[in-house]
């Protein structure tokens, strides 16, 4: 595992290093920076259907990065975990607490408002403070 992470990074920039490349060999239609590195130079190292050779070299690269960059994710994830610290490992590997589910009634705001307001003979009267000498 200690070579496979320093050998994907290596493929990787070098990947990422011949896209661009590629990319910039390119044509583009408006005659851009293509132009800058010779397009006629393409031309005569790949034929006349360079585009098509640069087109395809780009699609094939722009697979192999986003792979290696799924395979550099994964395997540093992995470094990662294999590193936890004890306090990690036991927080990774706790149950979750489990909560109680809600109430299924009424809410206590919509059920005052639901029950019948008391009628004044209910309600006890309040006794008259006594009067002062």
């Amino acid at each position: 595992m200690w070579l496979l992470l320093p050998a994907l990074l290596t493929l990787h920039v070098a990947v990422c290093f011949l896209l661009v490349l590629i990319v910039l060999m390119q044509l583009p239609r408006s005659e851009g920076l293509g132009a800058a590195f010779g397009g006629a130079v393409t031309e005569n190292i790949f034929g006349a259907q360079t585009t098509h050779v640069l087109a395809r070299f780009t699609v094939w690269f722009g697979v192999a990065f986003f792979a290696l960059t799924l395979l550099l994710a994964v395997a540093y994830s992995r470094k990662n975990s294999a590193k936890a610290s004890k306090v990690q490992q036991e927080l990774l590997n706790a149950p979750l607490p489990i909560t109680a589910p809600a109430a299924s009634g009424p809410p206590a705001a919509e059920a005052a408002l639901a029950a019948p307001a008391p009628s004044p003979a209910t309600v006890p009267s309040a006794t008259p403070a006594p009067a002062a000498p």
